[in-house]
């Protein structure tokens, strides 16, 4: 089949770096870009960074001025939802009543935050950040506010939280869990971020499951599974995402976490491709399947997933990697460790740098490292190689990292 025309479900990261790359890699067909935000593709990260502390205005968030869709010949549907697939017909459904037929599909949907199921959800004054309408409301609220409780301590939770600080507030972080990042990075750097976020004045409570919301029209407490009620002015919840795919009911795409892709980022059905937050990916170097939730995935599985819709892709599979800024630190975090037999620290918590690393059976799975910039960037490097190292080594400061590597 001629490939003539794309439809790009999702504006987001993913969605608008596969169509930039359809153009660059000479695609001269149409190009439908479908989103359900009223607002052209943008980076996410700084919503609950600099954006949100006010100290960078919107415009800068986007990854293309305005005019670029148009001068790229890229139709845009911004601010309607596609409702359904028919991918026998190749045919989306758009909310509008617009049916696009299509040649290839790239899923981009992205995912949407978990919403939390408690009594109380319908207060005025309680925020979900996701996009950057959500974070522009939440900088405005901020700004009025005194008192913010934060419900979850994961990444969004933790960097709205310290945003919030910097921003002069008092705040009060609630994690359900025994430490912050628990799953994710074990109990040792949960405990260390929860110390941390604490001498930045933040009140951080652990073992805290939020029972509820309570108040006259607005929020004026957070109540906790032992009744203990948490006044705040508003409340900010971060816990988790679903994979948006409500759309994909009945259209015979597999889904299981997310769309079920393989490693060229093909669907099972023929034509249809998935990228970004929303795709559930088989990595053939690990042997195992990932959905990943960060920016540099975005960004470069959409530009696989559109080199694959050409024909001239290759298996996507990429050292995972995510960052977070809280405060003066920056955690960066390589490679993947779903399970690990053995961890192994280089450098001192109480100096504000240090990288931990995650083995398995003697390799390297995942490194996270705290203001440890080169030391990332050679764990990246011995992660690829699959080398096996002793942990002593690792730990060992006067042994440089890349000397590590095969020759």
């Amino acid at each position: 089949m001629a490939l003539r025309i794309v439809v790009i479900v999702g504006a987001s990261m993913a969605g608008g770096r596969a169509a930039e790359t359809l153009r660059a890699e000479g695609f001269d067909g149409r190009i439908v870009l479908v989103g359900a935000e009223p607002d052209r593709p943008y980076e996410r990260p700084p919503l609950s960074k600099e954006l949100l502390r006010g100290e960078l205005p919107s415009e800068r968030v986007f990854l293309r001025p305005a005019e670029f869709y148009a001068e790229q010949q890229i139709e845009t549907r911004y601010g309607i939802r596609a409702i359904g697939l028919d991918p026998d017909a190749r045919v989306v459904e758009l909310e509008s009543g617009e049916r696009i037929g299509y040649d290839a599909l790239l899923i981009a949907t992205g995912a949407s935050p978990r919403r939390l199921q408690v009594p109380g959800t319908e207060l005025e004054g309680i925020y979900y950040l996701r996009t950057l309408r959500d974070a522009e409301r939440l900088r405005a609220a901020l700004q009025a506010a005194s008192r913010v409780v934060v419900v979850g301590a994961g990444f969004i939770g933790a960097e709205v939280a310290a945003s919030a600080r910097q921003m002069g507030l008092e705040v009060v972080l609630l994690e359900a869990l025994a430490a912050p990042l628990l799953r994710v990075l074990g109990a040792d750097v949960g405990h260390y971020y929860a110390q941390f976020h604490r001498e930045q004045g933040v009140d951080v409570r652990l073992n805290a499951p939020v029972a509820g919301f309570r108040g006259q029209g607005r929020v004026e407490a957070v109540v906790l599974g032992d009744d203990q009620e948490v006044p705040c002015d508003l409340a900010v919840v971060g816990v988790g995402v679903v994979p948006e795919v409500a759309w994909l009911a009945g259209s015979g795409v597999a889904l299981d976490n997310g769309v079920l892709a393989d490693e060229w980022c093909r669907t099972n059905r023929p034509g249809v491709y998935a990228a970004g937050d929303v795709a559930n990916w088989w990595h053939p170097r690990l042997g195992e399947r990932l959905r990943v939730e960060h920016y540099d995935n975005a960004q470069n599985q959409g530009v696989a997933a559109a080199r694959s819709i050409l024909g001239r892709g290759e298996p996507y599979a990429p050292v995972p990697f995510f960052w977070s800024d809280q405060y003066d630190l920056t955690l960066q975090y390589v490679g993947h460790a779903s399970h690990w037999d053995t961890t192994c620290r280089r450098g001192r918590p109480e100096d504000r740098s240090f990288i931990i690393f995650y083995l398995h059976q003697g390799r390297i799975r995942a490194a996270l490292g705290v203001n440890r910039f080169k030391d990332v960037s050679a764990a990246r490097r011995l992660i690829e190689a699959g080398v096996v190292v002793e942990p002593e080594r690792l730990a060992d400061e006067s042994v440089e990292l890349r000397r590590l590597l095969p020759r």
